[in-house]
C-alpha cells in the first residue's frame, strides 16, 4: 500500500511540474498565435486547426518534462538540456502526423495522398521543428535563471545565519571574559576579610552565596531583563555593603516598564562593579551609588551614579570592563547602543547606557 501511495504521489508531483501553469500558458499563447496565422488560409474547420495545435503542444510539453528527469543517469558526454531540445524537435513530425491521422479518419482519401493536406503537414512540421527547440531553450534558460535566483537566496540565508552564529559566538566569548572578572573580584574581597580575621567574613560569605545563586544560573543566558539585572545589582551591593558598611550607601530605582526590557547579561552589574572598583573602593570615606533605569521614546536609559573619586584627571576613556560591555551592547543591538562616562562635581562619575527598549513577551 505504501509503495502504491508513493508511486501515486510521485506521479502527481511530476504531472504538476510538467504541466505547470507557466508552461501551459506559453503553450496556449503559442497555439493561439499560430491559429491566427493559419486561419487566414485555412479551408477546413478551425476546431480541427486548434485541436491539432493543442495536441502538438501538449505532447511537446510532455516530452520536454519527461526528459527533464528521465533517464536518471546520462553518459557524461550527453547534456540533459541537449537531450530535451533534441527530443522536442524529434517528436514534432510524429505528433503532427498523428494529429492529421485522427482528424481525417472520416475522409475517403488518406491525408498523405492529398497534396493540400500533405503541404499543410509539411508546413506544420517545419514550423514545429523550427519553433519548438527555441521554446525549449527559452524554458531552460528561465529554469536556470530561477535556480540561480533560488541559490542566491539560499546563500544569502546561509550567510545571514553564519553571521548570526558569529555574533552569538562573539557575545559568548565576551560574556565568558566578563564572568571570571566579577567572580574573582568578589572572591578577592571575601579573601581579604578572611585573611584579616574580620568577624564580618561569615556574613559577607553568606551574602556572596546568595549573590552567586542569583547570578550563576543566568551567566550563559543570551538575554536578561532589567528586572533581573537589578536583582543581581542589589545582591552585589549588599555583599559590598556587608564588607564596608560605613563607606557604602546605595539606592536602586527603575520604572516598571523598564524592568521588562531585555539586555545582555551583566549589563548593569558591569557599571556598578566599575563604580565600586574605581570610585568607591579607592575613596577614603567611600561614597554612594545610585542606579536608575528608565524608558523614554522607545529607548532604555540606565545610569549608575557614584560619588567616589571620579575619573582620572583628563581621562574619560572606558576601562576594560566597560569597553567589553560597549562591544557586547553593539553586537546585541546592531551598533545602536552607547556607553558613556561623565564627571560630576564636586566629585564622582555618571556611567550611562542607552539602547533600544525591546520588551520580553
Amino acid at each position: 500500500m505504501t509503495f502504491f501511495s508513493t508511486l501515486f504521489s510521485n506521479a502527481l508531483t511530476d504531472t504538476k511540474r510538467i504541466f505547470s501553469w507557466r508552461r501551459l500558458r506559453v503553450m496556449l499563447m503559442t497555439s493561439f498565435i499560430l491559429t491566427l496565422l493559419f486561419s487566414l488560409t485555412w479551408q477546413t474547420s478551425h476546431f480541427i486547426l486548434i485541436g491539432r495545435l493543442l495536441l502538438t503542444g501538449t505532447v511537446l510539453l510532455l516530452t520536454f518534462g519527461l526528459f527533464e528527469t528521465w533517464p536518471r543517469r546520462l553518459p557524461r558526454w550527453v547534456a540533459r538540456w541537449a537531450l530535451q531540445v533534441a527530443a522536442v524537435a524529434f517528436v514534432v513530425p510524429f505528433v503532427t502526423a498523428f494529429g492529421y491521422s485522427i482528424t481525417t479518419l472520416d475522409l475517403p482519401t488518406p491525408w498523405w495522398r492529398d497534396p493540400t493536406r500533405l503541404e499543410g503537414f509539411a508546413v506544420f512540421t517545419f514550423l514545429g521543428m523550427l519553433l519548438s527547440p527555441w521554446m525549449a531553450v527559452t524554458a531552460l534558460l528561465n529554469q536556470i535563471k530561477e535556480a540561480a535566483h533560488k541559490q542566491a537566496l539560499t546563500f544569502e540565508l546561509e550567510r545571514s545565519e553564519f553571521e548570526r552564529q558569529a555574533v552569538n559566538a562573539r557575545l559568548r566569548l565576551l560574556q565568558a571574559q566578563v564572568e571570571p572578572h566579577f567572580l574573582f573580584n568578589t572572591l578577592a574581597n571575601v579573601r581579604e576579610l578572611v585573611v584579616t580575621g574580620s568577624p564580618r567574613a561569615s556574613t559577607v560569605l553568606d551574602s556572596l552565596i546568595a549573590y552567586l545563586r542569583a547570578a550563576v544560573p543566568r551567566l550563559n543566558n543570551p538575554l536578561a531583563t532589567m528586572g533581573q539585572e537589578l536583582e543581581l545589582v542589589r545582591a552585589y551591593l549588599e555583599v559590598m555593603h556587608t564588607r564596608m558598611p560605613d563607606r557604602l550607601q546605595f539606592t536602586l530605582c527603575a520604572d516598571e516598564d523598564a524592568k521588562q526590557v531585555t539586555c545582555p547579561p551583566m549589563t548593569l552589574l558591569t557599571l556598578v562593579e566599575n563604580a565600586m572598583r574605581h570610585g568607591i573602593d579607592p575613596a577614603e570615606d567611600g561614597g554612594r551609588i545610585d542606579v536608575r533605569v528608565s524608558v523614554a521614546g522607545g529607548r532604555c536609559v540606565g545610569e549608575v551614579i557614584d560619588t567616589g573619586l571620579g575619573l582620572a584627571s583628563g581621562s574619560e576613556s572606558l576601562g576594560t570592563g566597560l569597553a567589553n560591555l560597549r562591544e557586547r551592547l553593539q553586537l546585541a543591538f546592531n551598533g545602536d547602543a552607547t556607553v558613556d562616562l561623565t564627571s560630576i562635581k564636586p566629585r564622582g562619575t555618571v556611567a550611562t547606557i542607552n539602547f533600544p527598549a525591546a520588551v520580553t513577551v
